[in-house]
């Protein structure tokens, strides 16, 4: 059985590929700073979007980048109300003549 066993390497395990002539994509490197005194770094491509915030590898923390850039600031909307979104469906002169036939419908009840 020995001899009909496959020689050579596992499937998947190497390649053979001769990596001669590849050109790599323009690289650069961002540090990182956690928040515990944690210092690392990350490879991103020279044409990507950088972010502002990493996860530490050690400790999980949100590291802020090396090099001092803060993220935007977002326009935060308010929260709305319920009564906020109860004026985008009616108008005051609608909500008066519906409280007016709830209190007469209560009323005529007692």
């Amino acid at each position: 059985m020995a001899e009909r066993s496959l020689r050579g390497s596992g499937l998947g395990s190497k390649s053979f590929a001769d990596g001669a002539g590849v050109e790599f994509a323009a690289r650069q490197d961002i540090g990182f700073d956690c928040p515990k005194g944690h210092h690392f770094s990350i490879t991103f491509a020279e044409e990507a979007e950088l972010p502002t915030a990493w996860e530490c590898p050690r400790c999980g923390a949100v590291a802020r980048r090396s090099d001092g850039v803060e993220p935007e600031a977002k326009e935060v909307k308010p929260p709305r109300t319920h009564w906020d979104m109860l004026r985008e469906r009616r108008s005051i002169e609608e909500l008066e003549e519906l409280l007016a036939e709830r209190l007469d419908e209560i009323r005529g009840n007692d």
